[in-house]
């Protein structure tokens, strides 16, 4: 599967976020965006169908939070379901990956020099 993935920064500072226009525009099924920065963070909006590869972060944290649809986050021996309003803080240097067996849309946050496909 193909992800598409944009790491720059769509809004500065002070800009309001059109994060619900950005997703019904969405036309792939796997697609990531930067929506802004804070401090030395980023907040990414994607919206998933399908399944991501197994991946790590070793150096840093990454926080899932389900805004619509069900994500699957699968650990090493284990599967949490997420729903609209769920989410799931993933400890640096735990393997795991992401799926959505429908069209769904969730909010990450990490630091910015992660590596949006694990290390």
């Amino acid at each position: 599967m193909e992800y598409e993935i944009h790491t720059d920064v769509k809004y500065g500072p002070l800009e309001v976020i059109e994060a619900g226009k950005l997703a019904a525009e969405c036309p792939v099924p796997w697609w990531n965006q930067t929506l802004c920065r804070v401090n030395d963070c980023v907040v990414r909006l994607g919206v998933f169908h399908g399944e991501f590869h197994w991946h790590k972060h070793d150096a840093e944290d990454e926080l899932f939070h389900v805004l619509e649809g069900e994500l699957l986050l699968d650990l090493e021996g284990r599967t949490e379901t997420l729903s609209a309003g769920q989410g799931m803080l993933v400890p640096r240097g735990v393997t795991h990956r992401t799926r959505a067996p429908e069209r769904t849309v969730v909010l990450m946050i990490e630091a910015a020099g992660v590596t949006a496909t694990g290390d």
